[in-house]
């Protein structure tokens, strides 16, 4: 019988064991992206059939169900011979949508465990790399019509055959992504962070005995099942519904539908998608790993305290995607599947959600990534580069207080680098980094406010691509509260201004030197009323220039 000091004291070890590898992750990274903005994530996974173990706390909670499945590929592959047998040192490398992935940008590396000749575990991690080839630097193509205008996609494969790496696997996937040489430190970061994890989960088992760590783990498994069916039980038998929409897919201008059904039964909830849009012909599909992990997440941000494991799943049914843009099938082209789509899902199960539990649940976040991606050559260093930028946005109010503002993405707890970074690896200069004052919905408690950024290329010429989302309309308020404000994008060339059709999504947009770039994100959803706001809340927000005294006026009718 496992006593429940030894229970936490464990669970607690294999949680510090995926946070190690983050850290380490982000510490030998190379690009910004995940050196600065930690766009990472690692875990451990069964052996058994890959299901989730434990997850590293700083890492993007898309990927939780994420390498549960991709993992899961990886041994069904490995048990029909489609992909051959693990030998110890051996690590795999996979990006394939298709295969338990989210778009082709997340590299994902697995690496079994051994214990007394048998595999005990496997650990994953997933890194969002710069490039991954396509048709635009970055791979974020907004009007991409089929995988293959999209990168390299790679089926799972030995890159480190017995801890060597495979040199002439590495010069294939060398030869079709952008500034090459630079990946070879990330590619080294990911694989030492899983040689990190493995060194620590074998102390641990070590300390305390296979039995009583595969115990802890079959225990951690059923009390998270337990914690979130007494989460559910909070909520009251029924039916909820809501609906989101994402701006368009980035080739037919007119908006995707997510229309969402939930249904409380007992202690489990049933999440139908079935009226939502059709697939689409541009990138906006979502493959089903990412749909079902996008209303994981959302459920996270509601119940917080449930722990990270496989568990904490089983309650949740999520049905009817088949036939709809949230299952895309090969060749539906994915590219902004996890950056924004999964947003948008997450978004529609906030907006069911809070009618249920209007305490625990906010408005609608700023839901969009800000993917921006730069890509060029640097005159003066001589070399290429590919620059991606993410950025934050506003979060919905709430029962409780107001939103946080330029908030990380709903998927994730990435940050956007440092200016001071950015500026130092390409040849651009950040004219201006301020809040998106006035962005947040009008409510009892407003929404949080977005990023206002400027960027202009300093030098030589570049094409820039942006998958965003809220351009058309806002994040959803809640409980009588406004929508926050919409993504803008403007491109300023010689001096004229130009928005593009799909206003959040474009690609190869040529720059020159002192073109600039100009992007406002959204702000938050308002919660409640907008009369039930205190008056003292709206006159300091006009005092601090967050919004005009214009614009208090018409949004709270205040008499300021």
């Amino acid at each position: 019988m496992l006593d429940p000091v030894t229970l936490a004291v464990i669970q607690a070890g294999l949680q510090q064991v995926c946070d190690e590898m983050d850290l380490t992750f982000s510490r030998a990274a190379f690009s910004p992206v995940i050196a600065e903005a930690d766009d990472r994530s690692d875990g451990i996974y069964s052996a058994d059939d890959g299901s989730l173990i434990a997850q590293g706390s700083r890492g993007l909670p898309v990927f939780v169900g994420v390498m549960q499945f991709s993992t899961r590929t990886i041994l069904e592959r490995i048990r029909t011979g489609q992909t051959a047998a693990p030998d110890p040192g051996d690590i795999y490398i996979v990006n394939d949508p298709y295969l338990g992935g989210t778009h082709l940008m997340d590299v994902r590396f697995a690496m079994p465990v051994w214990r007394n000749g048998a595999i005990f575990c496997w650990l994953s991690n997933t890194g969002h790399w710069p490039d991954t080839g396509g048709a635009v630097p970055g791979g974020f193509s907004a009007s991409a019509i089929s995988a293959e205008q999209e990168g390299l996609r790679l089926p799972p494969v030995k890159l480190f055959k017995r801890g060597v790496l495979d040199t002439e696997i590495w010069s294939i996937i060398r030869s079709n992504i952008r500034v090459s040489e630079q990946r070879i430190g990330d590619v080294k970061a990911q694989a030492s962070a899983l040689l990190v994890g493995a060194e620590r989960l074998t102390a641990l088992v070590d300390r305390y005995g296979d039995a009583a760590v595969t115990a802890c783990i079959r225990a951690m498994r059923s009390l998270a099942a337990r914690q979130m069916r007494a989460m559910i039980a909070l909520v009251p038998d029924g039916t909820y519904r809501a609906k989101a929409f994402v701006d368009s897919d980035g080739v037919v201008n007119r908006p995707l539908e997510i229309a969402l059904s939930v249904s409380k039964h007992g202690d489990d909830l049933t999440f139908d998608f079935s009226n939502s849009s059709p697939p689409c012909m541009g990138p906006m599909n979502s493959v089903r790993a990412t749909t079902l992990s996008s209303v994981y997440l959302a459920m996270r941000h509601i119940f917080p305290d449930v722990p990270m494991s496989a568990g904490a799943f089983e309650p949740l049914h999520v049905t009817g995607i088949e036939g709809t843009f949230l299952d895309a099938q090969y060749p539906r082209p994915v590219s902004g599947c996890a950056a924004e789509v999964s947003q948008r899902i997450a978004e529609a199960v906030f907006a069911a959600m809070v009618q249920a539990l209007p305490d625990r649940v906010t408005a609608a976040p700023a839901g969009t990534s800000g993917n921006f991606g730069l890509g060029g050559h640097d005159p003066v260093r001589g070399s290429d580069y590919v620059m991606y930028q993410i950025s934050g946005g506003g979060y919905g109010g709430n029962s409780d207080h107001d939103g946080l503002s330029n908030g990380c993405s709903t998927i994730g707890i990435s940050k956007a680098p440092p200016v001071e970074i950015m500026e130092q690896n390409f040849p651009v200069l950040y004219r201006r980094y301020a809040l998106h004052e006035g962005s947040g919905g009008a409510g009892q408690h407003r929404g949080g406010f977005g990023l206002d950024y400027e960027i202009e290329l300093l030098r030589g010429e570049a094409r820039a691509s942006f998958v965003m989302d809220h351009g058309r309309t806002g994040p959803l308020g809640a409980q009588g509260g406004k929508d926050g404000a919409v993504n803008r994008v403007e491109v300023i060339r010689n001096g004229t201004v130009f928005v593009p059709p799909h206003l959040s999504k474009a690609q190869d947009i040529v720059l020159t030197a002192g073109d600039r770039v100009r992007v406002r994100t959204p702000g938050g959803g308002g919660y409640g009323l907008p009369e039930n706001r205190d008056p003292d809340l709206i006159a300091e927000d006009v005092r601090l220039g967050r919004y005009t005294a214009e614009e208090a006026r018409a949004l709270w009718n205040w008499q300021g």
